[in-house]
């Protein structure tokens, strides 16, 4: 996987032997046909993805204003799993691409058991890209390069434990912003297909048909041959774009979200901001919002002046039922998974999925 890993202090950038180069060097993707026809983009976090990237943010010693409240309440909590992590998992350089499948989309107890399945072969290659060179690897993480199952279960074990404190109590807030952000590329992508949601991505990305460059810790080229590309918007992924570094899996491109929200903390029941819902306009205004669209698209579903729809979609925001996103002169507002809920009932089937999903 190449992670925005190599950069200074946390950011991964997947490579064997890649040092930090500062922010000059570039990844460029290279599009056919094909490939833009291919283009898609991922319908949910990815429970190991942002497990993995997390662990980055948590030793990292930048960023505070968003992540320094949940870093200090995540050691606090861990018991020995960012140690046994970190010789998998380095401040800088290459981690191994089996430690996040495909199936974290699916949440974590199926990433988790495509893990343990994970061929001795494969194990063997990957960790075998690990430096080693100043420190020796544990005796079980050397286990489980030689293919020993006992020790890729002890290896799931760990993150799961870690997942449990450092990713689940957040869930909701990681959940609701890149909502937000599928609800942006999603409407570039329909306002103007796939040309359109390229050049929608942040800034940290050009899109110049036919390639799409980013800042990167190393140059790097990605021709993707006509199998398309997926784009997996992550909370915890910052400043630089991380793909993997095996070059034969399905192409994915893991970029950073937009972050409005000062602190990441975790989810709080809202009783006292729901009660400020009461009343048919706020509904409407709710039920409005739909997949998303700009205050001047609910002002219309609603039947109220703009400056009221801007009013109540702040009171709605401030109860925890939508996320607004800034997109270029307007702003897109999207449901969280709670506003959904709400408009569903209290405990609707779609509502339990995202549980079973974290």
């Amino acid at each position: 996987m190449v992670t925005a890993r190599v950069g200074v202090h946390t950011q991964a950038c997947r490579g064997p032997t890649e040092q930090t180069q500062g922010w000059g060097s570039v990844l460029r993707v290279h599009f056919s046909g094909l490939d833009l026809a291919r283009v898609r983009i991922a319908a949910r976090p990815d429970a190991l993805w942002e497990t993995v990237l997390s662990f980055h943010r948590l030793r990292d010693r930048r960023d505070d204003s968003a992540f320094g409240k949940w870093r200090s309440e995540t050691r606090g909590k861990l018991n020995g799993e960012a140690r046994l992590l970190a010789p998998l998992v380095p401040t800088r350089g290459y981690f191994p691409d089996f430690l996040t499948p495909a199936e974290g989309l699916l949440g974590m107890t199926d990433a988790l058991a495509a893990l343990r399945e994970t061929p001795a072969a494969r194990l063997h290659e990957e960790l075998a890209r690990l430096s080693t060179a100043t420190r020796p690897f544990p005796s079980w993480i050397r286990e489980m390069a030689e293919g020993d199952t006992r020790a890729l279960g002890r290896l799931a074990g760990i993150l799961q434990r870690y997942y449990e404190v450092a990713v689940a109590p957040y869930w909701p807030r990681v959940q609701s912003r890149i909502e937000a952000d599928r609800a942006a590329r999603g409407r570039a992508l329909l306002d103007g297909g796939a040309d359109r949601l390229l050049a929608s991505l942040p800034p940290m990305m050009r899109w110049r048909p036919p390639v799409l460059e980013a800042d990167y810790p190393v140059d790097r080229d990605l021709h993707l041959g006509g199998r398309g590309l997926l784009l997996l918007p992550s909370y915890f992924c910052r400043r630089t774009p991380v793909t993997f570094h095996n070059t034969d899996l399905t192409p994915v491109l893991v970029y950073p979200v937009e972050h409005h929200t000062p602190r990441l903390t975790p989810q709080v029941p809202p009783e006292r901001s729901l009660g400020r819902l009461v009343g048919q306009t706020r509904s409407a205004i709710l039920q409005g919002i739909g997949v998303g669209c700009t205050t001047s698209e609910l002002a219309r579903r609603a039947d109220v002046s703009l400056a009221s729809a801007s009013q109540h979609a702040t009171v709605l925001r401030d109860a925890g039922l939508l996320v607004t996103l800034r997109q270029g002169n307007a702003v897109l507002h999207t449901l969280t998974p709670l506003g959904a809920a709400l408009l569903r009932g209290a405990r609707p089937a779609e509502a339990a999925t995202y549980e079973r999903l974290a």
